[in-house]
């Protein structure tokens, strides 16, 4: 009997053994998706606050009653302050059919953040561009449709001061800008990118060098 014991407990000890190589071996690999997106997590940095607004008169603007924090991965800290306006327009209206509006669910506070970064323009594009998909992951937004928004936001963005191989500025409702705002971003083109993304999973660098390539 005393044999049989041994011979349980071991068994129960090399099935604990098994299951715990197998989670070591996941550590070097991607967190769980309950993990990246608990409050705290660092793989896609982490908020501080939650953003409490108020609609203005005008029906289209909303007015920010906290200040909402986010680090993002790098350890760069996005400050949207007490009493910013934000409206959604540092991402173009006919990239919300994409995502949705950009306050509704989880894309609130990175549209949030977006906005307020894109008025300020203290920082590159590019680096407000990156912070937006970050804090997408960070909320809890799927990879292939945060990538896939940035994607869209970057080929088709209102962005400043372009490097110069994608165009010399042009002035568009008296702005100036890198070149003419297309009045609608091809649906062919963003869902032939989504498949893209999809099937291969590519690293932020590799969509930035599509949208570059498509640009010129």
């Amino acid at each position: 009997m005393r044999n049989g014991k041994n011979i349980h407990i071991f068994a129960v000890l090399g099935f604990v053994a098994v299951l715990a190589a197998c989670a070591s071996g996941n550590r070097g690999g991607e967190l769980s998706a309950a993990a990246q997106t608990v409050p705290g997590a660092t793989k896609w940095g982490h908020f501080d606050g939650e953003p409490v607004t108020k609609w203005n008169p005008d029906g289209r603007t909303m007015t920010l009653l906290t200040e909402l924090r986010y680090t993002d991965p790098k350890g760069e800290v996005w400050v949207a302050p007490i009493g910013s306006q934000v409206d959604g327009a540092s991402i173009p209206r006919y990239l919300w059919s994409v995502m949705g509006g950009p306050f509704e669910g989880k894309y609130r506070n990175a549209s949030v953040l977006h906005d307020v970064a894109y008025g300020q323009r203290n920082r590159p594009w590019q680096d407000c561009d990156r912070m937006f998909y970050y804090a997408m992951r960070c909320s809890g937004v799927g990879a292939v449709e945060a990538k896939t928004m940035y994607y869209a936001l970057y080929r088709f963005g209102n962005h400043w001061k372009f490097p110069i191989k994608r165009g010399k500025p042009v002035k568009v409702d008296g702005t100036m800008v890198a070149r003419a705002i297309p009045r609608a971003a091809p649906a062919n083109q963003i869902n032939e990118a989504r498949d893209w993304i999809r099937s291969a999973d590519p690293p932020l660098e590799q969509i930035e060098q599509r949208a570059e390539a498509e640009s010129q």
